[in-house]
């Protein structure tokens, strides 16, 4: 894979250099996710990557549950990042019970299932 060019090696390459990068048309100049060759907005092919600034909200949460025994409950969310993209995803740090609709959290990469990936932790006030 190292030397793979489609758009979800380009991702998960650059979640592994600890980067967060987006897919943006150069046609009609919109970001979207998740990676793919044409824009699906405009259907352009001409796609460049850009480093995402983190920034977004909770669009949507939910609370898995499991037993203690089995790593506890857990927050699944849909994240609203500031370039308009919607990624699914989870809030680390804090209780699943305070992960609220329209919570203010920052992008990092970290580690799911023993693969990098793109997590959330709540917004510095």
């Amino acid at each position: 894979m190292p030397d793979a060019t489609g758009p979800d090696q380009i991702f998960q390459r650059a979640l592994a250099n600890g980067e967060i990068l987006l897919p943006k048309c150069n046609d009609c100049g919109a970001y979207h996710f998740f990676p793919r060759v044409l824009c699906p907005h405009c259907h352009g092919a001409a796609i460049s990557w850009e480093r995402a600034t983190g920034a977004g909200s909770v669009h949507t949460t939910t609370i898995v549950r499991r037993k203690p025994e089995r790593g506890g409950d857990y927050n699944v969310c849909m994240v609203e990042l500031e370039e308009g993209v919607r990624m699914m995803s989870r809030v680390e740090g804090i209780s699943p019970e305070n992960v609220v609709i329209d919570m203010a959290v920052t992008a990092f990469v970290g580690e799911a299932e023993g693969a990098p990936a793109v997590l959330f932790k709540p917004a510095e006030a």
